[in-house]
């Protein structure tokens, strides 16, 4: 009986954990994030993708264990698309959203940022995050080029004007000292990041608001496609964008404002970067697992809440629809 609670019986293209609760969904996406998935090779890939074939057609080998089912489904789910289902590449998968995104938050959280060297971070962020988003889109329906170039070039934009124009601000508030003045400017990424998310996933992905998303019922068949599904898709996603950068540019500026005063760093300056750059990582490592787990991937909502030609294709209650990391 301790084994079966400790590994539930396979399901497949279901999560492992319950995705009704917050918790369910952060062990989950702890799955998906885990950075261990970069390193799986092409061979074991496909080992777990024929695994998981076997068990969809009865073909299952004998002495294969439930565990063994969810390892291959976990690492299907890091590194394949679930709608393409081709492979993402793998600076762009959430498992790699932290090792790759980490170098450039340290970078945007460096004091004394002069406006060439915050153009370039913001610039470097905002072309991370366009492409992890688009790598992880609701790919149901195709995307124009220009529409990814509209939401890439929206959202510099937007992060470059507000975090150029507080610095600018900050610099001229005479009234402010130093230290006040330091802590402040090390806060501006926050609000240029945030509004910039904000823009960069309702311009990417403002063509399925007119097209709709694809909504399945609970065998996985297409039902049809729906607006409203794909406007709490992108709500959903745009606040998961503004939630997961709070910690990260808010919590390492505070603690090493704090690290700054100790004696020990004062006589150490060079270990200054190390500890600044190990605060980031560590706030980026917790921050990322907190704010997707807001929202299952494979969301749901109930018929009749979408359009009628919904409700007439089926007769299921609630359809999923994959909400896009």
């Amino acid at each position: 009986m301790a084994e079966s609670a400790a590994c539930p019986a396979f399901q497949l293209g279901r999560p492992r954990y319950e995705q009704g609760s917050f918790l369910g969904r952060l062990r989950h996406f702890a799955d998906i994030i885990d950075p261990s998935t970069l390193f799986v090779s092409e061979q074991r890939l496909k080992e777990c993708l024929k695994l998981l074939d076997d068990y969809k057609h009865g073909e299952l080998p004998p002495g294969v264990s439930d565990d063994q089912l969810w390892e291959a489904q976990k690492i299907k789910q890091a590194i394949i698309h679930p709608d393409t289902g081709e492979k993402i590449f793998m600076p762009l998968r959430m498992s790699g959203y932290v090792p790759f995104g980490t170098p450039i938050v340290i970078g945007l959280l460096l004091p004394n940022q002069t406006v060439v060297s915050t153009i370039i971070w913001q610039w470097l962020n905002q072309s991370h995050n366009a492409c992890v988003n688009y790598a992880n889109r609701n790919a149901t329906k195709p995307t124009p080029t220009s529409k990814f170039l509209q939401g890439y070039v929206g959202a510099v934009t937007s992060a470059v004007s507000i975090a150029v124009g507080l610095n600018v601000l900050i610099k001229k508030a005479n009234r402010l000292s130093p230290a006040t003045r330091m802590i402040i400017q090390r806060l501006v990424p926050f609000p240029a990041v945030a509004s910039a998310n904000i823009c960069n996933v309702g311009l990417m992905r403002h063509n399925e608001l007119s097209e709709g998303i694809d909504v399945l019922d609970n065998n996985g068949k297409v039902v049809g496609s729906s607006k409203i599904a794909a406007r709490h898709a992108i709500t959903e996603t745009a606040f998961t964008r503004v939630v997961l950068p709070m910690p990260i540019f808010i919590l390492p500026p505070i603690i090493m404002s704090y690290l700054e005063r100790l004696r020990f760093l004062q006589r150490n300056r060079r270990l200054l970067l190390p500890v600044h750059s190990l605060v980031c990582l560590l706030t980026f490592s917790l921050s990322l697992p907190l704010a997707i787990s807001l929202f299952p991937q494979m969301s749901q909502i109930e018929v009749s809440c979408l359009e009628p030609e919904i409700a007439m294709a089926t007769d299921c209650k609630m359809v999923t629809y994959n909400k896009g990391l």
